[in-house]
């Protein structure tokens, strides 16, 4: 998938159908001159409804349609006939996309399952036939109800990818590369920060046929809660990832100051992150002889409070001690 049909925000208007008029009728025939009233009630508006579909991984399909309207309820009429339902109109999002109302910024609701529906804009009721008001004091009324009016509001889709494994990582970390080694991603790789603008997700393959999800974010920056770099752009595609693995190249100067520097961002943006599961690979370690690392580890056991693994994604190393360890974290 490409950076530019990864569409994770769109704002759309929608507006429900209203309510079909019910009918002012008095029943006539041959041989029945004065029948009663028999005025048939108007039909709902259609709904604007949204639906969770695993078919779709992005809101690039709502990129360029923004307006949804369903159809209005149609009138009553003569024998008690009601009108026509209004059809409804179906908006189809990947799983993972939180609604809110445009104006107010109030989440409305959040799609989190396949075929899992939500009515963001009910449909008018249609109104009452003559018929519903006779009585023993008025048996031939000549007035029913109008249908109830549309609904309408302008709201936001916004995706948070939904992910096992999300990578968090200071830019140039080697995020994108890991991706493009364990999975068939095939993520932007270059020498300078923020390559990655856009979220990219894999599916790593494991033992036995089974499989989990990765996904790969822009890299943080300090200041990133308060929106600095790509800031709050993406810090909100890793609220749903249920373990993170801190990317930290083994060449950092200090590997224990960036791992609290990203965990403080993580604090600061949503204080539950730092409750998901956290795994650290000290990335690029093909660069360290053994006795570089057998200090660096040393060191690291005393500092680090999380558990670590050093790889190197260009000569696999550690690579299968990772898989190993995130495929453990996901099923304990």
């Amino acid at each position: 998938m490409t950076e530019g049909n990864f569409v994770d925000y769109v704002k759309a208007y929608v507006a429900s159908g209203k309510g079909g008029r019910g009918s002012v009728h008095l029943h006539r025939e041959k041989y029945i001159t004065k029948g009663g009233p028999d005025g048939g009630d108007g039909g709902r508006g259609g709904h604007v409804i949204i639906k969770g579909n695993t078919n779709h991984w992005t809101l690039y399909h709502l990129k360029f349609k923004k307006h949804f309207r369903a159809g209005h309820g149609g009138d009553g009429s003569k024998s008690r006939s009601s009108g026509a339902d209004g059809e409804d109109v179906y908006v189809q999002v990947p799983l993972g996309t939180v609604i809110r109302d445009s104006e107010t910024n109030e989440i409305i609701s959040e799609i989190t399952e396949n075929g899992q529906e939500f009515i963001i804009c009910q449909g008018g009721k249609g109104g009452l036939g003559n018929w519903h008001f006779k009585s023993s004091t008025n048996q031939t009324p000549r007035y029913a109800q109008p249908g109830l009016p549309m609904q309408e509001r302008y709201i936001t889709l916004e995706l948070k990818v939904l992910a096992d494994v999300g990578l968090v990582g200071f830019p140039n970390a080697g995020k994108s590369t890991l991706l493009s080694v364990i999975t068939s991603a095939k993520p932007k790789i270059a020498d300078y920060e923020f390559t990655t603008l856009k979220p990219n997700l894999g599916i790593v393959a494991y033992r036995d046929f089974q499989t989990f999800v990765m996904a790969d974010i822009p890299g943080i920056i300090e200041g990133a809660a308060e929106g600095k770099g790509l800031g709050h752009y993406f810090l909100r595609h890793i609220e749903r990832n249920s373990t993170l693995l801190f990317m930290i190249p083994a060449d950092a100067d200090d590997i224990k100051k960036q791992f609290d520097i990203l965990l403080d961002e993580l604090r600061r943006y949503n204080p539950e992150m730092l409750d998901k599961d956290k795994l650290i690979a000290i990335t690029k370690s093909d660069m360290l002889d053994q006795e570089l690392e057998t200090e660096l580890k040393t060191e690291l056991d005393n500092v680090l409070p999380v558990d670590y693994v050093f790889i190197s994604s260009i000569t696999q190393k550690g690579i299968i001690m990772l898989k190993d360890k995130l495929w453990r974290m996901l099923n304990n």
